[in-house]
């Protein structure tokens, strides 16, 4: 706790130092200084919560991605995927070929 106590004071002593004009320059009270020590506990506390919340939420998903690959046979990912590529790749040659056709014309090897 020391050692937080002590950079926050270095950061409040630094802030205090610069000119007015300067856009680095904070206007902290005094009192920070004091409840640091309270704060990065606190601060630690929440960011491992929600570092565990999100690795349970993740092994969660996993598993039930896994159940659901073992119970459902039929491989729909696979199916959904390759009729969205087909769509999105059709749309896509349709649109070269309209940007073919209006500009390079004498190239498309049809007839004008």
């Amino acid at each position: 706790m020391l050692t937080v106590i002590a950079c926050a004071g270095y950061a409040y002593y630094v802030n205090s130092k610069r000119p007015d004009d300067d856009p680095k320059k904070r206007n902290y009270h005094p009192v920070a200084v004091i409840l640091a020590p309270i704060t990065v506990p606190l601060f630690i506390f929440i960011s491992l919560s929600i570092f565990i919340m999100r690795v349970l939420t993740y092994g969660i998903f996993l598993i039930l991605f896994t159940i659901a690959l073992l119970v459902i046979r039929k491989p729909f990912l696979l199916v959904w995927l390759r009729k969205t590529a087909t769509n999105i790749g059709s749309a896509l040659l349709e649109a070269n070929m309209l940007l073919i056709k209006l500009f390079l014309k004498p190239w498309a090897n049809e007839p004008t």
